[in-house]
């Protein structure tokens, strides 16, 4: 008995630890964000659990029509010097992860040239280019990430366009948005049709119209179907969902289990299926490793049964299954 138990033990390890550490552009992934809880870790904290693709550095607010960014992240540095972050971004993209600049807070761009000046300071100060005082130190993130539901919506795409413009062949500018599911979205519907965004993880929670509610999907999947599958600029979509029922007081959290066994076969099913977003980091305790096998079945080598005869010899190949 204790042998058979030894065996079970090092398939399931093997099969986490293979889903976990295999990174591809192409394929499914887990985003999350970080910053808006103290008591939540560190960032590498974070990018050790190997559950995370992307995560989103949150939040910077204050930009746009002469403000002073500023950035928000909780406590867990000053504002104006989070450079004693540098090692640990670094520490994140050797794992991997992708790790982004999330822009909040309410906007307030006037015109197509101050989205410019928006753009060169956040290419500047966060991400390839030069600043006398980066705020992040000598880290270079990976993209801008637009979380915005608040302030003015206006030349939003013209900020799209203008980071867009700063990636060469050698370093791509990442972009991402996190929309409602109420469609279309208010603040991100201009600039998510400029079909520059790599990554749209819509937030499936806090809107009853369009969220999981009460065991039934049926708005979730109509929304995921009929509208956002479907939506102009969207190259891969994810599912945003809060890791706890304390994450969204609106509701839409959706136990691990309901969304391995009848979510994700669902979802999984279009083209641009990207993953699964998860707000956030802070309440992300076990949910993010139940999923991650399932988020991206590539990373399922084999069955059951071959798992627990011979785990090492398992090959990378397209399974979905789903434990009973």
């Amino acid at each position: 008995m204790a042998r058979c138990f030894r065996s079970l033990l090092i398939a399931i390890t093997s099969l986490w630890m293979l889903s976990s550490l295999i990174r591809s552009s192409d394929a499914a992934g887990i985003a999350t964000y970080w910053g808006q809880h103290t008591d939540e870790g560190s960032l590498e904290d974070a990018c050790r659990r190997n559950t995370y693709d992307y995560v989103n550095l949150a939040f910077l607010i204050n930009y746009g029509g002469g403000q002073t960014p500023e950035l928000n992240l909780a406590g867990h540095c000053e504002p104006s010097d989070c450079s004693s972050l540098s090692s640990e971004i670094k520490a994140c993209q050797s794992r991997g992860t992708q790790v982004l600049l999330s822009l909040g807070g309410a906007p307030n761009l006037s015109s197509a040239d101050d989205a410019k000046e928006v753009a060169s300071y956040l290419y500047n100060n966060f991400l390839g280019g030069e600043s006398e005082n980066r705020p992040l130190g000598d880290a270079v993130l990976d993209g801008i990430d637009f979380h915005i539901q608040g302030g003015k919506r206006d030349f939003l795409d013209d900020l799209a366009k203008a980071l867009s413009e700063y990636s060469t062949s050698e370093r791509r500018v990442h972009l991402s948005a996190a929309p409602q599911c109420f469609y279309p979205d208010y603040y991100l519907d201009a600039a998510i049709r400029t079909g520059l965004f790599d990554y749209v993880w819509v937030q499936f929670y806090n809107n009853p119209p369009c969220q999981y509610s009460m065991g039934n999907a049926n708005n979730l999947f109509y929304s995921w179907s009929s509208h956002w599958a479907s939506y102009p600029g969207v190259n891969k979509l994810f599912l945003g969902l809060p890791a706890s029922p304390e994450a969204a007081p609106s509701g839409g959290y959706i136990p691990p289990q309901v969304l391995i066994r009848e979510i994700l076969p669902y979802v999984r099913g279009y083209p641009n299926y990207g993953g699964v977003m998860l707000w956030n980091a802070f309440y992300d305790e076990n949910y993010s490793q139940a999923i991650r096998p399932y988020v991206n079945p590539e990373t399922l080598a084999c069955d059951r049964k071959s798992m627990l005869k011979s785990p090492s010899n398992c090959d990378i190949k397209i399974k979905s299954y789903v434990t009973k």
